[in-house]
Protein backbone atom coordinates (compact mmCIF):
# COMPACT_ATOMS: atom_id res chain seq x y z
CA UNK A 1 0.00 0.00 0.00
CA UNK A 2 1.52 3.28 -0.70
CA UNK A 3 1.60 6.23 1.85
CA UNK A 4 -0.81 8.94 1.26
CA UNK A 5 -0.18 12.58 0.67
CA UNK A 6 -3.03 14.89 1.09
CA UNK A 7 -2.39 17.72 -1.22
CA UNK A 8 -4.69 20.96 -0.36
CA UNK A 9 -4.11 23.06 -3.47
CA UNK A 10 -6.25 25.40 -5.82
CA UNK A 11 -3.75 25.56 -8.53
CA UNK A 12 -4.28 22.90 -10.90
CA UNK A 13 -0.85 23.33 -12.49
CA UNK A 14 0.61 23.31 -8.77
CA UNK A 15 -1.46 20.00 -8.19
CA UNK A 16 0.04 18.34 -11.18
CA UNK A 17 3.40 19.37 -10.64
CA UNK A 18 3.21 17.76 -6.93
CA UNK A 19 1.61 14.91 -8.15
CA UNK A 20 4.15 13.99 -10.97
CA UNK A 21 6.79 14.21 -8.22
CA UNK A 22 5.60 12.70 -5.70
CA UNK A 23 3.63 9.69 -7.61
CA UNK A 24 7.24 8.82 -9.00
CA UNK A 25 8.46 8.73 -5.38
CA UNK A 26 5.68 5.96 -4.33
CA UNK A 27 2.81 8.31 -3.26
CA UNK A 28 -0.51 8.43 -3.64
CA UNK A 29 -2.14 12.09 -3.92
CA UNK A 30 -5.20 12.62 -2.78
CA UNK A 31 -6.19 16.34 -3.41
CA UNK A 32 -8.23 19.06 -2.63
CA UNK A 33 -9.28 22.61 -4.03
CA UNK A 34 -9.74 24.13 -0.90
CA UNK A 35 -9.84 23.96 2.86
CA UNK A 36 -13.37 22.84 3.12
CA UNK A 37 -13.14 19.12 3.69
CA UNK A 38 -10.19 18.74 5.21
CA UNK A 39 -10.52 17.50 8.20
CA UNK A 40 -13.05 14.73 7.36
CA UNK A 41 -10.56 14.25 4.09
CA UNK A 42 -7.80 13.24 6.07
CA UNK A 43 -9.70 10.68 8.38
CA UNK A 44 -10.44 8.95 5.59
CA UNK A 45 -7.02 8.73 3.70
CA UNK A 46 -4.77 8.77 6.65
CA UNK A 47 -1.99 10.92 4.87
CA UNK A 48 1.63 10.56 6.22
CA UNK A 49 2.19 14.17 5.83
CA UNK A 50 -0.70 17.11 4.59
CA UNK A 51 0.46 19.66 1.85
CA UNK A 52 -1.41 22.96 1.77
CA UNK A 53 -1.67 25.84 0.22
CA UNK A 54 -2.67 29.40 2.88
CA UNK A 55 -4.15 31.12 -0.10
CA UNK A 56 -6.79 28.91 -0.80
CA UNK A 57 -11.01 29.25 -1.32
CA UNK A 58 -13.67 28.86 1.58
CA UNK A 59 -11.47 27.54 4.20
CA UNK A 60 -8.09 29.15 4.17
CA UNK A 61 -4.71 27.33 5.01
CA UNK A 62 -4.77 29.00 8.59
CA UNK A 63 -8.32 27.58 8.93
CA UNK A 64 -7.75 24.44 8.04
CA UNK A 65 -4.99 23.69 10.08
CA UNK A 66 -6.93 24.93 13.20
CA UNK A 67 -9.50 22.58 12.45
CA UNK A 68 -7.07 19.68 12.10
CA UNK A 69 -4.86 20.56 15.12
CA UNK A 70 -8.18 20.11 17.00
CA UNK A 71 -9.25 16.97 15.61
CA UNK A 72 -7.99 14.32 17.77
CA UNK A 73 -7.68 12.10 15.05
CA UNK A 74 -5.82 14.56 12.94
CA UNK A 75 -3.74 16.53 15.22
CA UNK A 76 -0.46 14.64 14.54
CA UNK A 77 -0.12 14.84 10.55
CA UNK A 78 2.30 16.68 9.54
CA UNK A 79 1.19 19.87 7.57
CA UNK A 80 3.59 21.42 5.42
CA UNK A 81 2.34 25.19 4.19
CA UNK A 82 3.55 25.44 0.33
CA UNK A 83 2.88 29.23 -0.86
CA UNK A 84 3.91 31.75 -2.53
CA UNK A 85 4.14 33.96 -0.15
CA UNK A 86 7.64 34.56 1.65
CA UNK A 87 7.73 37.33 3.60
CA UNK A 88 8.82 37.20 7.06
CA UNK A 89 5.17 38.18 8.46
CA UNK A 90 3.68 35.32 6.24
CA UNK A 91 6.42 32.73 7.95
CA UNK A 92 5.98 33.59 11.31
CA UNK A 93 2.23 33.38 10.92
CA UNK A 94 2.83 30.09 9.30
CA UNK A 95 4.50 28.89 12.27
CA UNK A 96 2.21 30.26 14.80
CA UNK A 97 -0.67 28.20 13.09
CA UNK A 98 0.69 24.91 13.60
CA UNK A 99 2.53 24.06 10.47
CA UNK A 100 5.45 21.35 10.38
CA UNK A 101 7.12 23.01 7.88
CA UNK A 102 7.29 25.97 5.01
CA UNK A 103 8.45 25.32 1.68
CA UNK A 104 7.91 27.91 -0.82
CA UNK A 105 6.45 28.36 -4.46
CA UNK A 106 7.58 27.50 -6.82
CA UNK A 107 8.81 24.12 -5.67
CA UNK A 108 12.25 22.97 -6.35
CA UNK A 109 11.72 19.90 -7.99
CA UNK A 110 15.35 18.47 -7.18
CA UNK A 111 14.74 18.53 -3.21
CA UNK A 112 11.01 18.77 -2.92
CA UNK A 113 10.53 14.86 -3.34
CA UNK A 114 13.54 14.74 -0.20
CA UNK A 115 11.85 17.39 1.68
CA UNK A 116 8.19 15.41 1.71
CA UNK A 117 10.08 12.15 2.38
CA UNK A 118 11.65 13.50 5.29
CA UNK A 119 8.08 15.40 7.12
CA UNK A 120 6.26 11.47 5.99
CA UNK A 121 9.15 9.50 8.10
CA UNK A 122 10.71 7.84 5.11
CA UNK A 123 14.24 6.85 4.66
CA UNK A 124 15.93 8.10 1.19
CA UNK A 125 18.77 6.69 0.26
CA UNK A 126 21.25 8.56 -1.63
CA UNK A 127 24.01 7.12 -4.06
Amino acid sequence: MKPVVLLVEDNERNRKLVRTVLEFRGYEIVELEDGEHTVETAKKCKPVVVLMDIELPKVSGIEAIGMLRADPETAHIPVVAVTASVTPNERDRVVAAGFNAYISKPIDVMSFGDQVDKLAGRVTSTP
